[in-house]
């Protein structure tokens, strides 16, 4: 059998030219403030993860599109298994024109949203030649010739326990296992993937079946998630009565400290803000902000 290494001396020169080039590695940022700390880049894996309805695939969006305002030259392929690209345009145009989502949804818009749907379309039709859907079916060859016909250098798999890959499984780990591997190979081809997954119920010291207190083992099928992703979050809420109050709770940090970023998730425009970017009101401010909001609630016909 022949054996296969290289010598450190060969790893270190190129390494030490590296370090000493002053170039940092590339990477797409997903937001100002705080979400621009997510590592999104060629050659990483990067995993998120949360209970059922607490917006996953939003927030991955809103990562997406914010990452290609801000890189003029990325192109992102979105593999997304549940919902149509209309959908997921419909909460982005809600995130970006502030006009609430069920307005859009059920076209009733006004002359009173015009100005604000005109600046969102905006928006999005300049990203649109750099944008991409996946098609059926939701394989892993599929994805992989797509990513290379759009030319993207960003693909989102929302999410990965529905993709299937090349050969026969025994079992579901076994296969959401295989799929993870090709996940890896393309971004060892210098992708940058997003992935999204489910995670499962756990038991809390009552023996109650739930969401609460999930971590990296949270994830279904969880083993070769947890090893071939760079970066995994979790999404979760604060408290089960309050749907504003989320945290990206960051469990896995392969090349750098693991850092939580609270959010706080606007639902009628499927907006999430990092809290440490949100206006520091005394009581006055803050009366007057709710104010507003009540007002500009009732200009959307009470659906605030």
């Amino acid at each position: 059998m022949t054996a296969h290494f290289v010598p450190a001396a060969d790893v270190i020169a190129a390494w030490q030219t590296d370090v000493l080039s002053g170039k940092p590695p590339t990477l797409y940022p997903g937001g100002d403030g705080d979400l621009g700390r997510i590592e999104i880049g060629p050659g990483l894996v990067t995993l998120l993860g949360g209970p059922p309805g607490v917006g996953k695939s939003a927030f991955v969006m809103q990562l997406v599109i914010d990452a290609l305002r801000l890189t003029p030259t990325l192109r992102a392929l979105v593999a997304n298994v549940e919902m149509a690209p209309a959908a997921l345009l419909d909460r982005q145009l809600a995130r970006l024109s502030g006009v609430d989502l069920q307005t859009i949804r059920y076209r009733k818009l006004g002359a009173e949203h015009a100005d604000r749907i005109a600046a969102g379309l905006q928006a999005l039709v300049e990203l649109g030649t750099r944008l991409a859907f996946a098609r059926p079916p939701w394989t892993v060859e599929n994805v992989a010739r797509a990513g290379d016909a759009s030319g993207a250098d960003l693909i989102v798999m929302d999410y990965i326990q529905r993709f299937t890959a090349p050969g026969e499984q025994s079992h579901k780990k076994a296969a959401v296992d295989a799929v993870m591997e090709y996940v890896r190979g393309m971004a060892d081809c210098g992708v940058a993937v997003l992935v999204i997954a489910a995670v499962g119920r756990q038991r809390d010291d009552k023996g109650r079946s739930g969401y609460g207190g999930l971590n990296l083992a949270s994830f279904r099928e969880s083993s070769e998630l947890e090893y071939g992703a760079d970066d995994a979050f979790l999404l979760v809420r604060d408290s089960p009565d309050d749907p504003t109050g989320i945290t990206l709770k960051h469990v896995k940090s392969r090349h750098g400290e693991s850092l939580d970023i609270p959010l706080r998730f606007t639902g009628h425009v499927q907006r999430f803000d990092p809290v440490g970017d949100a206006p520091d009101d005394g009581p006055l401010a803050a009366a007057v902000r709710n104010i507003w909001d009540q007002q500009a609630g009732e200009a959307e016909g009470g659906n605030w």
